[in-house]
């Protein structure tokens, strides 16, 4: 075994301190082939309760007023969200599943926001989280978007789940870990935040890289808790999308309360 072929278990092995932040996670391997009905897959078929109504966008997107003064949010007319994700918990059974549900859609807003997140500075699309129980969802279609980015709109993909587990950027760590694990890095000729075993790509769970701003946490707008790591969604490859400057969204959760509004940050 060399030194880039560590896995994050042979780094907890070789700083046990590090044992607590071992996270599971599913990578999505997302390939742009036809997903099949039933599984989990990136945008493709849309299933939702029958007799409910499909969610819209009420916020204001910048783009919205082309130049003109803001809209009250009364003013802003509705868009759909569209599907960008929808995950079987066969796939990813470390979620924090709700009881009695076994599917996870994830649903945006294909269009830009900038007065989501509070003070916390975000530019991007909205996301919102729907836990729900298989059986009782039916084939919808839900109706187009009033406008919509191309770069975020999700060319369908299959997906290959691979199970692995994660650890974190050394932002996450306190000083004294952080340092231990500089200092193994060090003596085997590896660069931590590059070779270490926090997986890069399409994520449910584990932990998210802060490459460009460096560790900004996140916490509940709703109760202050911090929040974890979700899901990251990639530029690029097989759906074909692109966030901030073809970078990473991440989109968090409240350990409390997983119905609490989302965390979202761009890398």
């Amino acid at each position: 075994m060399t030194a880039t072929d560590l896995s994050a278990t042979d780094l907890v092995a070789a700083v046990p301190g590090l044992a607590p932040y071992l996270r599971p996670a599913t990578l999505l391997h997302p390939d742009a082939a036809p997903p099949h009905p039933g599984a989990s897959r990136i945008g493709g078929p849309a299933e939702w309760p029958a007799g409910e109504p499909w969610p819209h966008c009420t916020a204001r997107h910048p783009d919205d007023d082309h130049g003109y003064p803001r809209r009250a949010p009364e003013e802003t007319p509705a868009t759909s969200f569209v599907p960008l994700a929808l995950i079987h918990a066969e796939d990813a059974p470390h979620l924090p599943w709700p009881d009695g549900t076994d599917l996870l859609q994830v649903l945006w807003c294909p269009n830009d926001h900038d007065d989501l997140q509070g003070e916390r500075y975000y530019y991007g699309p909205a996301v919102e989280l729907h836990w729900q129980h298989a059986a009782a969802l039916a084939p919808a279609t839900p109706p187009p978007p009033l406008r919509s980015d191309e770069e975020y709109l999700p060319r369908p993909c299959a997906l290959r789940p691979e199970q692995v587990l994660d650890l974190p950027d050394r932002d996450e760590l306190p000083e004294e870990l952080a340092r231990a694990v500089a200092e193994f890095a060090e003596r085997q000729g590896i660069e931590y935040e590059r070779d270490h075993g926090r997986a890069d790509g399409w994520k449910l769970g584990g932990w998210p890289s802060w490459h460009v701003t460096d560790l900004i946490p996140v916490d509940c707008g709703r109760c202050g808790e911090r929040m974890t790591h979700l899901l990251t969604v990639e530029s690029g490859d097989g759906p074909d999308l692109s966030v901030g400057r073809h970078g990473e969204l991440h989109v968090f959760v409240c350990p409390v309360d997983v119905a609490h509004p989302v965390g979202l940050d761009v890398q």
